[in-house]
């Protein structure tokens, strides 16, 4: 069986940076240190992660008095902030530089006077996040239907904002239905969109045209792996998400000689090993790397573990 890797695949760098400030934290205060919500979507990096003295929470309310407090990759609202302000907590921001930016894409909108319009999924800790940042009504619109249906006259100044986990190719069309239905309206640069989603949902793509299978690595509530299974699927190649080897059918393979294999920002690589020695266990197995995008954006950490 020939099996690819997509290129590229895994951990991005708001992934990489925001495990290393858990990590970091634990070494420099010792555990345990709090983490609101989980840090990454991924079972896997969560585990470990307790292991080594991290507790997660969803309220803050679960979180002592004079705790270490990271916020996860996701962001989270200006609520949550400030009861942490207010109780003294402190907190080390692990939110994805790239959602930040949304944040404040969305404040400059507001405060220029346009209605706020977030193209998203709801419910996701991320769209929460960004919801809760902007001082003032957001409309979520997560479908082209919703994007024809808001009630606003055509002329009313707007403005859009998306999930970073959504990539150009899934917020295109939702982009046109705004552009169609507003006479006033403006949005971020296309390469303002998360090169990570578009980057690996690209790779797919080009898995798609070469395999019979496609596996992809990651969890159940991880926004951007499901879509990744999504566009194999809307390839015409059967496709499954799969949290690590265990996870692998042997039903899923037969008749396939080739397989695709990926895995979304928030999977370590040591998952995708995994599922590869899976497939050796049902059968001879050759690997090999196809060529796309190199990545090597690199975020800094926050200042209080800067030099540690």
């Amino acid at each position: 069986m020939e099996v690819y890797l997509a290129q590229p695949r895994g951990f991005c760098a708001g992934v990489v940076r925001a495990i290393e400030i858990v990590e970091r934290a634990l070494e420099k205060y010792g555990p345990p240190v709090y983490v609101r919500h989980e840090i990454v979507h991924n079972k896997y990096v969560v585990e470990s992660l307790k292991n080594k003295g991290a507790i997660f929470v969803e309220e803050l309310s679960e979180v002592p008095p004079k705790a270490v407090t990271v916020f996860s990759a996701h962001g989270v609202a200006r609520s949550v902030e400030e009861e942490a302000a207010a109780r003294d907590l402190p907190v080390l921001n692990a939110t994805c530089p790239l959602v930040t930016k949304v944040h404040n894409q969305g404040k400059r909108y507001i405060t220029r006077g346009r209605t706020l319009i977030l193209i998203g999924h709801s419910g996701h800790p991320e769209v929460e996040g960004t919801m809760g940042q902007v001082a003032g009504p957001v409309l979520l619109v997560q479908s082209v239907e919703e994007a024809r249906a808001l009630a606003l006259p055509a002329d009313t100044p707007v403005a859009y904002i998306t999930q970073t986990t959504l990539s150009v190719d899934d917020t295109k069309d939702i982009i046109g239905a705004l552009q169609a239905r507003f006479t006033d309206i403006q949005g971020p640069d296309i390469r303002d969109i998360c090169y990570a989603t578009q980057n690996r949902q690209s790779a797919v793509r080009e898995l798609g045209k070469l395999v019979d299978v496609i596996l992809v690595v990651g969890a159940a509530n991880s926004s951007n792996s499901n879509r990744l299974r999504e566009i194999g699927t809307e390839a015409g190649v059967a496709s499954y998400l799969i949290a690590d080897g265990r996870e692998l059918n042997p039903e899923w393979l037969k008749g396939a000689r080739t397989v695709g294999l990926t895995a979304g920002a928030s999977a370590p690589e040591v998952l995708v090993d995994d599922v590869i020695e899976a497939l050796r266990r049902i059968g001879p197995v050759t690997v090999s790397v196809l060529p796309g995008r190199e990545e090597n954006i690199e975020f800094r950490l926050p200042a209080q573990l800067a030099a540690s």
